[in-house]
């Protein structure tokens, strides 16, 4: 139950903060400089992607066993008044990134999802945030 077309683009990444001891930093720019990367940035998504990478099977194992939604998922105002016609209630849980439209009332929410296990982002908006906050692991 996902529509694309009512959401506003959503980014495509998040922001993270880390600290580095001075050598280390000092090394990656000198990678950076030597111009093996772009920038910072640039170094430390790709060795997070290779280190992901060694543990691609245990990740792929516990998503299988966890039921989890790999990617993006997201909820319209419409597909949580569809959900709510059936009486239905949503269980969501989402490797990667969960929004809620920004238009979606907090009752509606409160109504329709039972519970949200995001690893990864949750986008919705503070009013629904606070109408599910016992919900959200």
């Amino acid at each position: 139950m996902t529509n694309t077309t009512s959401i506003a683009r959503i980014s495509e990444s998040e922001k993270l903060t880390i600290n580095l001891g001075y050598v280390d930093l000092g090394q990656i720019d000198l990678l950076v400089a030597e111009g093996f990367y772009a920038n910072r940035s640039d170094f430390i998504r790709t060795a997070i992607r290779n280190h992901l990478a060694t543990h691609g099977d245990a990740l792929r194992q516990v998503v299988a066993r966890k039921m989890l939604v790999l990617g993006l998922q997201q909820f319209s105002a419409a597909d949580l008044t569809r959900v709510r016609a059936a009486g239905e209630k949503l269980q969501i849980r989402v490797l990667g990134l969960a929004s809620i439209a920004p238009d979606v009332p907090a009752e509606l929410a409160a109504e329709t999802i039972e519970s949200i296990t995001v690893l990864g982002a949750l986008h919705a908006s503070p009013a629904v945030r606070a109408a599910l906050a016992g919900r959200i692991h």
